[in-house]
């Protein structure tokens, strides 16, 4: 059974929410600030984090800020409905995906599953082969990347959106097929998760010898990962 901990001041609505993941088989864990959150998100044994981002004081970004400075601890947001600026934030921070509230308590836990999904994938079974698109090699069942050598420190999201491109290396890959093989949801027509994940990947994978991005966008189609 996965171990959630849920982050939010918002104590009614964890509860509600704790009841309800319990039901559907998650162990549930509560912390009603940032500082607490943080605390236990680090302490270890949290397979996933939703965190509210908007918490009083900043703390829910600042929260988010230090759990993805300690590292790849699956983390998804809570954030207001229709707030872009928040979500956009919080995505570019390293936040996996984003639930707007108010939610739906069955809502959260599919995206839950669909993100502990990705996280196990490869971890049963068969140990599947190493990718290798150019100087980038990406292990599956560890969920590690190097370029050229060097170590790339990939959220579980970014993660699952290169090893879609890698597979697919020179071809255009659409935003519909990234959203949902990637995020476990439909694209939507407004949301912009996609896009903001992947200006996070063309930062740490850097440039080409030529100074082109290795990520290229085309435009109404999709990315495509140039090697």
């Amino acid at each position: 059974m996965a171990k959630v901990l849920l982050v939010d001041d918002d104590v009614e609505l964890i509860e509600l929410l704790r009841d309800y993941l319990c039901g559907e088989g998650f162990i549930v864990e509560l912390a009603h600030d940032g500082e607490s959150g943080v605390r236990a998100a680090l302490a270890g044994g949290v397979d996933i984090v939703v965190l509210d981002v908007m918490m009083p004081g900043g703390g829910g970004v600042e929260a988010l800020r230090r759990i993805r400075a300690a590292g790849t601890l699956p983390v998804l947001m809570l954030t207001a409905k229709g707030d872009d600026d928040d979500r956009i934030a919080g995505l570019e921070l390293g936040a996996d995906d984003y639930v707007p509230k108010p939610c739906t308590p069955r809502e959260l836990a599919a995206r839950l599953r669909a993100i502990l999904k990705r996280v196990a994938a490869g971890a049963v079974g068969t140990v599947p082969a190493p990718i290798q698109a150019g100087a980038l090699t990406l292990w599956p069942a560890e969920r590690r990347a190097e370029q050229a050598g060097r170590a790339l420190e990939l959220t579980s999201t970014e993660f699952s959106l290169v090893e879609l491109l890698a597979r697919q290396a020179g071809r255009v890959v659409s935003k519909a097929v990234l959203s949902q093989e990637a995020l476990g949801r439909p694209l939507s027509r407004f949301d912009r998760s996609i896009d903001v994940h992947m200006s996070s990947i063309r930062h740490k994978l850097g440039q080409l010898p030529d100074g082109r991005s290795r990520i290229q966008t085309v435009i109404r189609k999709g990315y495509q990962l140039i090697v």
